[in-house]
Order: C-alpha cells, then sequence, then structure tokens
C-alpha cells in the first residue's frame, strides 16, 4: 500500500491562497476516480477538487474554512501500489511539527475537529484522545451527532426540516436523524426539542420560554467573501446616497401590453430589464458613472460597454452577475440573461468570468424593497443602483388626486470621482426614461 497525496491546486491569475470551503470525505472513507472530495474557493469562484484514484482516506490536510496555500497537502490517500509520496517527503513530514488537521492513528482515524462552537461543555471538556476514539457500537443518539459534529459533517434534511430547524432555532448538528443514512426528519426535531437537549428554553416569568443558547458560526467560503468585500467597499469608498421617487404607472402598463401580446412566446418582463435599458441610455449621457476607480494607481476607467453587474441573493448570500454588454441587448434577450445568470448563481453553477468584471451594478430586493435603501458599492465600481418597491399611492396630478405606482431608486456613488450634481442629474435622466417609457427606444 502507498500514499497518494493531492495538493491544494494552482486556480491561477497569481492566487496563492485558497480557502477550503467543504470537505464531501472523511478520514475513512472509501473514495473512487473522479469522486468530488472537497469545494474550495477564491474570490467567488467554487471549485470542486475530483480524486484521481481509487483508495481510502488517510488524512485531510487542513478544516473547512482554513485558508491554504497553493501547494499544500490538501488530502492524503492510501492506495494500491507505491502512491506518489516520496520517502524523503515521509520522513520530512514525520519530522515536522504537526498540522493542525493532523491524522488519528490508523486504528481510529477521524477527521479535523470542526471550529469550536459555545456553549458545548461535553465536547469543550472531552480531552482530544476521546475525540479521536472509535464511538461504540451502543452509542447513544446524543453521542453519535457530537461525534458527526465533530467530524464536520454536514447534517443531511429537506429544505423544509432546515426552515423549520431555523424557525426553532435549533442546530441540526445537535439532532439525531433516524430517516435513511441518518437524515433528520420532523419527528426528530420533536424529539430533540422534547429532551431539552443543548440547554433547550425553560420557562420563565409569565410562561414565556427563556432561551439561553449561543453558538458561534464562523465566516466560510461566500459568507467570508462578502464579508471581506463590503468591508473593503466601505473602508475605501467614501459612499454618498441619493434618493428620487419614480413614477412608474405608464412603465407598468407598458409592461402589461406586452407580456400580454409577447409573453407566450417571448417570456414575461419583469421591471429589471426595463430598468437595466434604462440606465444603458442615460449612460451615454454620463458615461463617468460606468467606470472602476483603481485607487492605489489614482486611475479611473471608463468603459464604452456596460458591464451590467446584477446582484443576486442565494442561500449562501448575495453574488454579483455580470451581464455582458448590456448595451447590445433588446428587453427579451435582457430578461433572459438576468434569468439564466440567477440561475446559476442559485445553483452554484456561476463561472468565475460570469461573477466578476461589472462597471456598474443593479441591487433590487424586489417585493421587499422596501422605501430607502443605502446600497454598497460593488468595489472599485463608482456606481450602484438600488431598486425599491413598487407602491400605489395618491398623488397630485394637474390638481386632483390620483392613484399612481410609485417606485424609489436609492442609488450610491464614490465622492471621490462622482459629484452630488452628477449623481443627481445621472439619476433624473433615469427617472425621465421610466415616467416616458416610450423614450426608451428613440436611438
Amino acid at each position: 500500500m502507498g500514499i497518494h497525496v493531492i495538493k491544494m491546486p494552482d486556480i491561477g491569475e497569481g492566487i496563492a491562497e485558497v480557502e477550503l470551503v467543504m470537505w464531501h470525505v472523511k478520514v475513512g472513507d472509501a473514495v473512487t476516480e473522479d469522486m468530488i472530495l472537497a469545494d474550495v474557493m477564491t474570490d467567488k469562484a467554487t471549485i470542486e477538487i475530483p480524486s484521481p484514484v481509487h483508495g481510502t482516506v488517510a488524512m485531510l490536510g487542513g478544516a473547512a474554512g482554513q485558508v491554504m496555500a497553493v501547494g499544500a497537502d490538501l488530502i492524503h490517500i492510501e492506495v494500491e501500489g507505491a502512491g506518489n509520496l516520496k520517502p524523503q517527503s515521509a520522513a520530512a513530514a514525520a519530522a515536522a511539527p504537526a498540522p493542525a488537521a493532523a491524522p488519528a492513528p490508523a486504528a481510529a482515524p477521524v477527521a479535523p475537529a470542526a471550529p469550536p462552537a459555545v456553549d458545548k461543555p461535553a465536547a469543550a471538556a472531552a480531552p482530544a484522545a476521546a475525540k479521536s476514539a472509535a464511538a461504540p457500537a451502543a452509542a447513544t443518539p446524543a453521542a453519535s451527532t457530537r461525534v458527526a459534529r465533530e467530524a464536520g459533517e454536514r447534517p443531511l434534511a429537506s429544505p423544509a426540516v432546515r426552515k423549520r430547524a431555523w424557525d426553532m432555532g435549533v442546530e441540526l448538528q445537535f439532532v439525531h436523524g433516524s430517516g435513511p443514512a441518518g437524515r433528520i426528519l420532523h419527528s426528530d426535531l420533536d424529539s430533540y426539542v422534547a429532551r431539552g437537549v443543548q440547554g433547550a428554553p425553560s420557562a420563565g416569568p409569565g410562561g414565556y420560554r427563556e432561551n439561553h443558547t449561543e453558538q458561534t458560526i464562523p465566516l466560510i467560503g461566500l459568507r467570508r467573501k462578502i464579508a471581506q468585500k463590503m468591508q473593503e467597499s466601505k473602508r475605501r469608498i467614501p459612499h454618498f446616497s441619493y434618493v428620487e421617487e419614480i413614477d412608474v404607472t405608464e412603465l407598468e402598463s407598458l409592461r402589461a401590453r406586452m407580456n400580454e401580446q409577447w409573453g407566450k412566446e417571448r417570456g414575461k418582463l419583469t421591471v429589471l430589464p426595463l430598468l437595466a435599458r434604462a440606465l444603458v441610455v442615460a449612460l451615454r449621457q454620463f458615461p463617468q458613472m460606468n467606470a472602476r476607480f483603481d485607487d492605489d494607481a489614482g486611475v479611473v476607467t471608463q468603459y464604452g460597454a456596460v458591464h451590467l453587474g446584477v446582484a443576486t441573493q442565494t442561500d449562501a448570500g448575495l453574488m454579483v452577475s455580470v451581464m455582458r454588454h448590456a448595451e447590445a441587448l433588446d428587453l427579451w434577450s435582457c430578461a433572459t440573461e438576468i434569468g439564466r445568470l440567477a440561475d446559476a448563481a442559485r445553483t452554484g453553477k456561476a463561472t468565475r468570468d460570469e461573477l466578476s468584471g461589472s462597471t456598474i451594478t443593479i441591487s433590487s430586493l424586489g417585493a421587499l424593497g422596501g422605501i430607502v435603501t443605502t446600497p454598497v458599492i460593488n468595489h472599485p465600481e463608482v456606481a450602484i443602483i438600488g431598486v425599491n418597491k413598487i407602491v400605489e399611492r395618491p398623488m397630485v396630478r394637474q390638481g386632483g388626486l390620483v392613484v399612481r405606482k410609485m417606485m424609489n431608486l436609492s442609488s450610491s456613488f464614490d465622492h471621490r470621482v462622482v459629484d452630488g450634481m452628477h449623481a443627481a442629474q445621472f439619476v433624473q435622466a433615469i427617472r425621465a426614461l421610466l415616467e416616458c417609457p416610450a423614450m426608451l427606444f428613440v436611438e
């Protein structure tokens, strides 16, 4: 038997470190060729690492959330034959200090421990040797779930069970699953709450339940990238926001007629493609908004092409998909591309190119858009357009009170390179186009 070492791959583009997002295997698992071993991430692109060999997992080189250097040992797989681990490498490895995710003895291998959590006295009090010991055959449900949690396994559960657990404030890592392959069922949630495990809420004054549970949630994967990106944007860019209300009654009437006439054959239009069209037209007059600012070099680059970023909410967090050459797309092509990019982002299939290179961004919360938002600029861009929800409100027109469909645009700009007057004029140009939608199609 030998050891085959898989190293953290070079993703390219000069990247020296890659984040280990998720393991799909644990120590002791049998793996086959092309089986996915782990997910790693750089920037906002997640890459799956497949196995090139058949064998058994002997060591995991890191824990989920750990940032690893390109070329570092990612995983060791025990294989038939000599493997690719050179003898001198093995000697060096034996002499070097044990890594954070060192393997356990061969008799009872375990995966690296997950990041520590608060208010889990059983796990905190257990010595390291106890963690690496194999669980007895008659282990209790609580013990088996604790072992699974320490092994970094993702609990199996349906979306409905996950949502219910979230609503109940229950952490699924601590729930014993009685379904196939340990899947957690609704009845398992009921049993967990009935047992009062992990500091279940106790009755307080007036009969209400007091909840004293605490948990630490490490930011890993996309959520970490979002946090870093937002921090960088707010730290480096002096934002100012400008809000304007827009009467979209005529726009909504036009959209309804378009959908009635061509919706079945071309697809239904939302407001977003119409807003994208207005943005593209307004940028002809205000090209300084379609720009990126390299503040290290002190250079602003204005673009003729409009690579429109569209902020998309996914289960993993907010992602900005990029619609290339929005200026060359008609309404239905724009709608199709927005839908395709959103689907790719939500299913984790978006490529690196589809998540980078935008020159200006639109952010919309849809029906949850509220009255006013203060969107954060997508660094290194200089402007972002935030879309609020459409509501019917009474308005005074020609001395009479009428009901109109109103929508606010909440936009933010980089005050280092965009003056307040120009930002206001830009938003007013968008407003004029949306309130008289025929002008969207006048060249």
